[in-house]
């Protein structure tokens, strides 16, 4: 498998960081935040609960 099942689309900061990662078998995106040697993932969610999934992202 040569493609990457996850992908960085955003990030910012770097001792402190957010980044926003795809997955890019469903366009879900989730959030990373990292601190130090602390770090939580979560998946992002649109006002009705739902995941939200990437707008350009497009399954082949």
């Amino acid at each position: 498998m040569s493609e990457k099942r996850f992908e960085e689309v955003y990030k910012q900061g770097k001792l402190t960081a957010e980044k926003i990662i795809r997955d890019n078998e469903t366009g879900v995106l989730y959030l990373v935040y990292q601190e130090g040697y602390g770090m939580g993932v979560t998946v992002m969610v649109d006002e009705d609960g739902k995941p939200l999934v990437d707008e350009s992202f497009k399954e082949e």
